[in-house]
């Protein structure tokens, strides 16, 4: 005989409203996915491109390693400028000196105190070397300067005088240059073209000559092209290492970018917010503490991820990658477990990138107190009228 149970009204309403909410307890409110659902996106129960990878120290030190960008001194290298040459465009001073008494160029002048005359220099009218790269020289003609040193032209002045001036002796000095500068541009505040000088400018002289950055010194990037070839570094690092602080030679381009690095924090944190970053970076220690750390309440210390797009040759994945945009990036979920010691030593040891997401999943615990706290806040209202009717 099959067992009926009586429900009143009242009854049914309650056990209906329960059904409903049990039911949605699929929909309920949620920062984001559970520390379980994003462990399964690895593929291995399926085909997925998503590679979830532990954080650990060795794990660290490979992404630290493979994300190491080459220096100034690496990539233009320490080596002083070359001697400064005469160029195109460039205003020379020729001084001409002549033994006495012979003189082609000017008068010799007698000292009285010496007794005998002495000989003094002939300045000669101011060069510019045109297109051809020739200056023009009395008694001696066309003389092509551009390319050479200053002493090489001298050389070929006084060869060129031999057996016209009396034991003459010439020197050549560069003016105005133009053709061997730097160019400064950017977010200085003056951008400039700067002449080198035999002194040997550095980077930093150049920013130095554009009035300096007008961004904070830690938000800041250097860039330095040479040729077809350019280098970039965070200022701050040029600064604190006298050995990126590399020679220039002419030609190069110096730009200083204002580029503010951020990373982006959801899930149980202290807030979620876009948290801007200094350009030599910071470890996922310093970005968890920059979000406030970890919600007590709700948190789930084995559930600190990092979203990231990487390079397929980055690590040895778990699976087999799936670039999944058009650089060639796979995506990355590198999953942090607060539970294990070792952990805050790898936090500190791992880097976060510009545009990161740092998600930190809730609790079970706390996923269970919200649905406790749906089912009661429907179904106290029906238990109230369920007494109310009896």
């Amino acid at each position: 005989m099959a067992l009926s149970l009586p429900f009143r009204p009242a009854a049914r309403l309650l056990w209906a409203t329960l059904a409903l909410a049990i039911a949605g307890c699929s929909s309920m409110p949620s920062s984001g996915p559970s520390a379980s659902s994003i462990q399964g996106a690895d593929g291995r129960s399926g085909p997925s491109p998503i590679q979830v990878v532990e954080i650990d120290d060795q794990v660290a030190r490979q992404v630290k390693a493979r994300r190491r960008h080459e220096t100034f001194a690496e990539t233009l290298g320490q080596a002083p400028a070359a001697p400064l040459k005469i160029g195109r465009g460039d205003a020379v001073q020729i001084d001409v000196w002549e033994a006495p008494p012979a003189t082609l160029f000017g008068v010799a002048a007698a000292d009285p105190r010496a007794g005998t005359a002495t000989a003094r220099p002939t300045t000669l009218t101011e060069q510019v070397v045109d297109q051809d790269g020739a200056i023009r020289v009395p008694f001696v003609g066309r003389i092509v300067a551009a390319g050479k040193l200053a002493g090489e032209v001298e050389d070929e002045i006084e060869r060129g005088l031999k057996g016209k001036a009396n034991q003459a002796q010439v020197l050549v000095r560069i003016l105005r240059n133009v053709s061997a500068n730097v160019t400064v541009v950017g977010e200085v505040t003056n951008s400039v073209r700067m002449p080198l000088t035999s002194g040997g400018e550095r980077v930093l002289d150049a920013l130095a000559a554009a009035g300096g950055v007008r961004q904070p010194v830690n938000k800041m990037t250097l860039q330095v092209t040479r040729g077809t070839t350019f280098q970039s570094l965070p200022l701050d690092v040029v600064i604190r290492d006298p050995r990126q602080n590399v020679p220039l030679q002419p030609g190069d381009v110096v730009t200083a970018m204002f580029q503010p690095l951020s990373f982006t924090v959801l899930g149980a944190t202290g807030k979620n917010d876009e948290i801007n970053f200094e350009t030599q970076g910071i470890s996922l220690a310093q970005a968890l503490a920059r979000a406030g750390g970890l919600a007590d309440a709700r948190s789930d210390q084995r559930g600190v991820f990092i979203f990231r797009f990487e390079p397929a040759d980055t690590l040895a994945w778990p699976n087999q990658p799936v670039a999944t945009t058009t650089a060639g990036l796979v995506p990355v979920v590198y999953r942090l477990d607060l539970n294990q010691p070792r952990s805050l030593f790898a936090m500190q040891d791992f880097a976060v990138q510009d545009k990161d997401v740092l998600y930190v999943s809730n609790a079970p615990a706390a996923e269970l107190q919200k649905f406790l706290n749906m089912v009661f806040s429907v179904v106290y209202p029906v238990l109230s009228t369920v007494q109310a009717t009896k």
